[in-house]
């Protein structure tokens, strides 16, 4: 039977529940297509290939993990990922990483698993991604790490993050000796189990989808050094000075110290500029005025409680000025009552005292009737952000909206994944590019009205498509498996006796109901068939005759 880890009482969060619970079992090598893998409960990792329609190879062992798994008690399931044609990257759930060397996969004669490199990396985890590259003429492994951490001490929220650990495994040479080793080791923490986390195909970069924000964790060194920056501006100084204005002149107050007298102030104005010096010093306020006065009408004046008052007098009457002097932030405006009454004023079409004044205009922004219990996410709205691994920052940041995220699929295994988000009715299928900041998401695919037919399947648990994008489809936890094909011509003529029009294409959909009282666990699609596994059986459901 597959080695399903079932969640734990302290496993309770909708976190888990994502990372853990609606785990895909069933490993597609979208290297070589129709060719799936899973782990038994004996810790044998089996693939499945299909050669022929009809007759299925019984599953073969490739692998079996050294560690007895049941003896570890907080262990989660097994996870596999494919980072090229030949390696292999999987984690027992237990807390250790093994990066496998396979051989060209699919074909008994040439797949053979070798370990090239094994350690322990601390509490359990499981594989989000990982992909293998070459750079500068060494050969590395980045693998994406997921966690679902308890917080020391951190009341709010659900106390638990997730941390997802960046691991790159390089082939290092000593004395001629090629060793895998880790190279750098990078975290990431959130309070958000990701949508979708991948690793760029250079291994410079992440792209993650997910409802909170991730950041990196730095190490002391950096938190020392941005402390240091957070306290230099927190220590907000005093503004040096502060103006006020009408619509024919502006009055300027600059605070100076007392044993100034009126002798040691020069002030020199002129159409475009101010400059204020005190005693012998670099000037105090000077630059260029954000529009012209008229300066031989400007004046000057101490006053009693020691501040230096100075009165412009505009040139042009009447617009207000943003800004005293141009780029200057030292200064702060002060408004007086009139002037916010009469901004207040101006606004106060835009808004109103009742919660909807006027319901019967013409076309009203949005018919909430129309919305219904399906289409209310759960989540306001996740966020698209791609990682600069050198720099650790964030260099492009995507807000989804309510473009609710679906699913992903590999449709090309040398790029990212792609990942399906719901736009209005439809679904539609996103590559990323990481290398073509000109196109770094490009639309390649659309299902008619997946997002509106997969939100009223309330017990849906995997969405997935064909990697030619022929079909879509999604399973249940039990039994039902619905597949949505792309709208193909009709052989004969079909009318649409409502409007009187033919219709040329028609996209047929399926039911597939199985043969199994076990919940499904895996699911995964190819051009051809449907791959659905539970705990003791392995379906395959043929889709498309291959052409």
């Amino acid at each position: 039977a597959v080695a399903e880890v079932k969640l734990r009482d302290d496993q309770y969060t909708l976190d888990h529940m994502r990372a853990f619970g609606m785990y895909n079992y069933l490993h597609l090598d979208s290297w070589s297509q129709d060719n799936v893998y899973y782990v038994d409960q004996f810790g044998r990792v089996m693939n499945l290939s299909v050669t022929l329609d009809t007759a299925l190879q019984k599953p073969r062992e490739v692998f079996r993990l050294p560690t007895d798994l049941t003896a570890c008690d907080n262990r989660l399931c097994a996870s596999i990922h494919f980072s090229s044609s030949t390696w292999v990257t999987l984690s027992d759930g237990t807390g250790r990483l093994y990066l496998i060397k396979s051989g060209k996969r699919g074909n008994s004669a040439s797949e053979k698993w070798e370990i090239v490199f094994n350690e322990e990396l601390g509490s359990p985890f499981i594989i989000a991604h990982s992909v293998s590259f070459v750079k500068s003429d060494m050969h590395s492994v980045a693998v994406l790490l997921l966690r679902v951490e308890k917080d020391e001490l951190d009341a709010k929220g659900s106390g638990f993050h997730i941390t997802l650990e960046w691991v790159t495994i390089a082939a290092i040479s000593k004395e001629g000796d090629h060793r895998y080793e880790i190279f750098k080791r990078r975290f990431l923490q959130g309070k958000s189990v990701p949508h979708y986390a991948a690793i760029e195909p250079s291994g410079d970069g992440l792209m993650i989808v997910s409802y909170k924000p991730f950041k990196f964790m730095q190490d002391e060194d950096d938190k020392l050094e941005e402390n240091d920056d957070a306290k230099a501006t927190n220590e907000t100084k005093d503004p040096l000075y502060y103006w006020q204005q009408t619509e024919d002149d502006v009055t300027v107050t600059v605070h100076i110290p007392q044993d100034i007298t009126k002798d040691d102030i020069k002030v020199r104005f002129s159409p475009d500029n101010i400059c204020v010096t005190l005693k012998d010093q670099l000037p105090l306020v000077e630059g260029k005025l954000y529009s012209s006065v008229d300066h031989e009408s400007c004046t000057w004046i101490i006053r009693e409680n020691k501040s230096l008052e100075i009165s412009l007098i505009k040139k042009n009457e009447g617009p207000r000025w943003p800004e005293l002097i141009v780029g200057d932030t030292r200064g702060e405006f002060i408004m007086d009552s009139s002037q916010c009454s009469e901004i207040t004023e101006s606004l106060m079409h835009l808004t109103s005292e009742v919660m909807n004044p006027n319901p019967e205009k013409e076309n009203p922004p949005c018919n909430a009737q129309e919305l219904e219990e399906c289409d209310a996410f759960l989540e306001d709205s996740a966020s698209l952000c791609k990682f600069d691994g050198d720099t650790l920052k964030v260099t492009h940041v995507i807000n989804l909206g309510s473009n609710q995220y679906l699913f992903s699929v590999v449709v090309d295994p040398r790029e990212m994944p792609c990942f399906c988000l719901r736009h209005d009715v439809d679904a539609l299928l996103w590559q990323p590019h990481s290398d073509q900041p000109e196109n770094m998401w490009e639309h390649i695919a659309t299902f008619n009205a997946l997002g509106y037919v997969q939100a009223s399947k309330q017990d849906k648990k995997f969405m997935a498509c064909a990697p030619d994008y022929s079909y879509a489809a999604l399973c249940e936890c039990l039994r039902r498996v619905f597949i949505y094909r792309q709208p193909t011509p009709l052989s004969t003529v079909l009318y649409n006796r409502k409007e009187g029009r033919q219709v040329g294409q028609v996209a047929k959909q399926l039911v597939a109901t199985l043969e199994a009282n076990d919940p499904i666990l895996g699911f995964q699609a190819t051009s051809e068939r449907l791959f659905v596994l539970t705990t003791k059986t392995l379906f395959l459901i043929k889709v498309n005759s291959g052409n």
